[in-house]
């Protein structure tokens, strides 16, 4: 996409799509390629205790988190991290990870995808099978389409099971 191709891209709070499950909203903000923006870009609430996506990595786009209030915690190739407000992470393409709203706190976070690729409609899937209203294999069977690519990781398990578990 050219630079002299780029139109602004406005959209207004009110008029956000938003989708959610039981434990968060998204607000869908800009898709690439499906409304001008050359990114993708939404805003997840998450309720305490909420775990917003397992173990993945990307091949084509980095990922970017700002945590707008509360706190995420975030695997990152092989380490946890806690985010807090006002924090900012890029996760390249090729470096697994996963998120969710850090323990006893919620989260409010703005993703960000560069170079977006329409992405919306994988997270209507996300709400559906969340909600019980798709199978989880629709999501397997997209990966190649939205670029998400999942993995087993041991210590975000561990990280998600808590202290209690580790002490057992």
């Amino acid at each position: 996409m050219s630079t002299a191709a780029l139109k602004p891209v406005l959209t207004r709070a009110a008029e956000a799509e938003t989708t959610s499950d039981p434990s968060s909203t998204m607000t869908l903000l800009a898709d690439c390629g499906t409304d001008g923006s050359p990114v993708t870009s939404y805003r997840s609430t998450f309720a305490k205790g909420a775990v917003g996506a397992p173990a993945h990595f990307h091949t084509r786009a980095s990922e970017l988190f700002f945590v707008i209030g509360g706190a995420l915690q975030v695997l990152v190739d092989d380490e946890v991290k806690t985010l807090n407000e006002g924090d900012f992470l890029l996760v390249p393409p090729h470096t697994p990870h996963a998120f969710a709203a850090a323990p006893g706190s919620e989260a409010d976070v703005l993703f960000t995808f560069t170079p977006g690729m329409p992405r919306f409609d994988y997270l209507r899937l996300l709400g559906r099978v969340m909600r019980g209203e798709a199978s989880p294999q629709e999501i397997k069977d997209s990966s190649e389409q939205y670029d998400n690519h999942y993995v087993d990781s041991p210590l975000w398990r561990a990280t998600l099971a808590g202290p209690e578990a580790a002490a057992r």
